[in-house]
C-alpha cells in the first residue's frame, strides 16, 4: 500500500493493526500481540465496553465546545472525582489532551504563580537526568535524556539536572539507603544554591521513572526529604505522574506509595486508557487562588482543552478503576509478573536488574552481571530485541542510552490491568527467548 502517513520510521514503516482484543492488539493477517508496551497507556485493555459506551454516549450529546465559552458534565464531573482521590492539598484540574501538554502547563502554571504572588525572580528549573517529561519543546527541555534532546539543544530553554535516584547504577557498594538519599539530597541543595534558592521556581521529577531509566522506583524517604528540602525554599514539587500514575504503579497516585504530595502533578496516559487522548495538570488551591485573586486569567491554553468525549472516556475509566475496583489487581498481579520476571530471567546472565513497581516492570540489561558492564551501544541490543519480542508476538517498550543517554539498555514492560496470570507467564516466556535469540546475534 502507497501510505501518505508520516510514520515515526519512515525506514521501517508500522504494520496495520486491525482491532483489540483484552490484552491483545491484531493486526489485519490475523495475528495477536500481548500489548505491554504501547507507553503504560492501555490500562483497561481493548474494548472495555464500559469505556466505550460512555463514549458513545457523550458523542450523543455534544463531541465539542470551546472552553473559552464552556465546561461540560464531563469534565466537571471527572474534575470532582480526581480531586477527590488526589494526595495532599490538590485541588484544581486543567484538562489538556496528553502528558507534554499536561508537563507544558504546568510548567507554565509554576512561572505564572509566582508572577502572581510577586516574585518575578523565579525562573529556574531544577530536573533529573536521565528523566523524560515529554516532547514539546519545555517539557523536552526539563527532561534530562541526552539522546532525546541532542538535536534540539539550540532551542531548547537552560534547566539544571542532578542526579536521579537510581540505585542499580548511583549507589555505591557498602552505602546504606540513607547515606544514598543524603547524597542526593545535598547534590540538589547545592544546584538550589549554586542557582540561589529564591530564583528556582521548581523541582521535577517522575516518581517512578519510565521511559529512559525502566520503571525506577525511588530510595528509602528520597521524596520525602524532596518535598522537605522544596518547603525550605519556597520551590514548588512538581511531579510528571503521566507514565506511572492513575494506577499503574499500584495507587492511584504513584506518590501516594512515596507519602508525598505535589504542588503540581501531571497525569495522562492511564487517564484515558487509549479510548481518547486526554491528560491533565493538577495544582493545589493556593496556586490557583493565587491566579484567581490576581490576575484571574491563567496565559496558556489549547484548543481540545476540557473536550467533553475525552472527558467523558477519562470518567469512566476511573469508574472501572475505582468504583469497580479493577485498581485492586494491580499490586498482586504486579507482584506476581515480579515473581515470573525473576524466575524467568533472575539468573541470566546478561539482566543485571529488574525492578518497578505494580505494573510497572523494567529489565536492564548487561553484558557483564558482576561489573554492570552494559553492551556496546552500537549493537542497539533493545532494538533487537524489541523486534525479537514483537515478531514472537509481545509487544515491549525497550530503549538503550539508560546510563547517560548513549549507553545502556532495558526493557520496560506495562501489561494492562486486566492481564491474566497465564498471559504474564507467556510475556515472560516471550522475553526470555527473544532476549537470548537477540544476544546470540551480536
Amino acid at each position: 500500500m502507497n501510505s501518505h502517513v508520516f510514520p515515526r520510521n519512515s525506514k521501517s514503516p508500522p504494520i496495520q493493526v486491525s482491532r483489540g482484543e483484552g490484552a491483545y492488539l491484531i493486526d489485519n493477517a490475523g495475528k495477536a500481540y500481548l500489548n505491554f508496551g504501547d507507553a503504560a497507556v492501555s490500562c483497561l485493555g481493548h474494548g472495555d465496553p464500559h469505556v466505550t459506551r460512555a463514549v458513545k454516549d457523550q458523542m450523543d450529546q455534544i463531541a465539542f465546545a470551546h472552553t473559552g465559552f464552556f465546561t461540560s458534565d464531563p469534565a466537571e464531573r471527572l474534575a470532582e472525582k480526581l480531586i477527590s482521590l488526589a494526595p495532599g492539598d490538590l485541588d484544581r484540574v486543567y484538562f489538556v489532551s496528553g502528558g507534554s501538554e499536561a508537563m507544558e502547563a504546568a510548567l507554565k502554571l509554576a512561572r505564572q504563580y509566582f508572577l502572581e504572588i510577586g516574585q518575578p525572580d523565579r525562573q529556574h528549573i531544577v530536573a533529573r537526568k536521565q528523566s523524560y517529561h515529554g516532547n514539546t519543546l519545555g517539557a523536552l527541555a526539563t527532561g534530562g535524556n541526552e539522546w532525546r534532546r541532542a538535536q534540539f539543544a539550540p532551542i531548547l530553554m537552560d534547566v539544571r539536572h542532578v542526579s536521579p535516584c537510581y540505585a542499580y547504577r548511583g549507589q555505591h557498594d557498602g552505602e546504606t539507603d540513607a547515606d544514598y538519599v543524603t547524597r542526593l539530597i545535598d547534590e540538589l541543595d547545592a544546584e538550589f544554591q549554586a542557582l540561589g534558592p529564591e530564583t528556582v521556581m521548581a523541582f521535577v521529577a517522575e516518581p517512578i521513572v519510565g521511559a529512559t531509566l525502566g520503571a525506577v522506583p525511588p530510595v528509602g524517604d528520597y521524596f520525602a526529604q524532596v518535598r522537605a528540602l522544596c518547603d525550605r525554599y519556597g520551590i514548588l514539587l512538581i511531579l510528571d505522574e503521566v507514565m506511572c500514575g492513575m494506577g499503574r504503579s499500584g495507587t492511584l497516585f504513584a506518590c501516594e506509595k512515596y507519602d508525598v504530595a505535589p504542588d503540581i502533578c501531571a497525569i495522562a496516559k492511564g487517564l484515558g486508557g487509549g479510548y481518547q487522548p486526554i491528560g491533565a495538570t493538577l495544582c493545589t488551591k493556593a496556586i490557583h487562588d493565587a491566579i484567581e485573586g490576581g490576575s484571574g486569567f491563567f496565559q496558556h491554553g489549547h484548543t481540545y482543552l476540557g473536550h467533553p468525549v475525552a472527558c467523558a472516556a477519562g470518567l469512566a475509566v476511573l469508574e472501572r478503576l475505582v468504583d469497580e475496583d479493577v485498581l485492586g489487581r494491580v499490586s498482586p498481579a504486579g507482584s506476581y509478573f515480579h515473581d515470573v520476571l525473576t524466575d524467568r530471567l533472575g539468573q541470566h546472565a546478561h539482566v543485571g536488574d529488574i525492578r518497578g513497581a505494580g505494573l510497572f516492570r523494567g529489565v536492564e540489561l548487561v553484558a557483564d552481571r558482576a561489573t554492570k558492564t552494559p553492551f556496546p551501544s552500537d549493537a542497539r541490543l533493545h532494538a533487537r530485541i524489541k523486534s525479537a519480542a514483537f515478531e514472537n508476538g509481545l509487544i515491549c517498550y525497550p530503549m538503550g542510552g539508560t546510563i547517560d543517554g548513549k549507553t545502556g539498555d532495558h526493557i520496560l514492560l506495562a501489561p494492562p490491568f486486566i492481564t491474566t496470570d497465564a498471559q504474564l507467564d507467556q510475556a515472560a516466556d516471550i522475553l526470555f527467548h527473544s532476549i537470548d535469540s537477540s544476544i546470540a546475534k551480536l
